[in-house]
């Protein structure tokens, strides 16, 4: 089977983060932990584009997920002081599960550079107090769908449950 070939372009969101001393090792290399940290940060940037805190939700109680799986293919390393794009897309949406795909470029415009890694991300909708599978709801699948077939945000007011959900979601991380 041959290997999947990622470019930038592939990707309508992305987010620049600067690779940090306390990410990496003592060559200045980042270290694997680095990543799953990049990969948050992208998630949650992801779905602030889209109009809503992935935190404020499931502190509203609107949606939740937990990581189920998670694959790095490390292809290059990444340096202290460097500039990263970590570009993310949502692959698919299933019914109680999403799979998050970021994919880490060097900065810079060029649409045919090679990612320095790929990240996917399996998340289950899941009910925090049971532990019970919970669909993806409605309102985010089409959030996303129109994001990612149009690169077009709609209003978070075509959602009333959502933008409340967003609107009295609490917490130290609701931002």
């Amino acid at each position: 089977m041959p290997e999947a070939v990622y470019r930038r372009g592939d990707y309508r969101f992305g987010t620049p983060v600067r690779v940090r001393w306390q990410e990496c090792d003592a060559q200045g290399i980042a270290f694997n932990g680095s990543y799953l940290g990049w990969l948050e940060v992208a998630q949650a940037e992801y779905f602030r584009n889209l109009g809503f805190s992935i935190y404020r939700i499931a502190a509203a109680g609107y949606f939740d997920s937990a990581v189920a799986k998670i694959t790095v293919e490390y292809r290059a390393p990444v340096r202290v002081d460097e500039m990263l794009d970590l570009r993310a897309r949502v692959a698919r949406i299933g019914n109680t599960s999403l799979i998050l795909e970021v994919a880490i470029f060097p900065d810079g415009q060029d649409p045919h550079t090679d990612p320095l890694t790929i990240i996917e991300s399996v998340y289950v909708g899941f009910h925090a107090d049971t532990g019970d599978t919970r669909p993806v709801p409605d309102s985010i699948r089409t959030l996303v769908d129109r994001w990612e077939t149009a690169g077009q945000v709609l209003p978070l007011s075509d959602f009333p449950e959502l933008a409340s959900a967003q609107a009295h979601g609490s917490g130290a991380a609701a931002t």
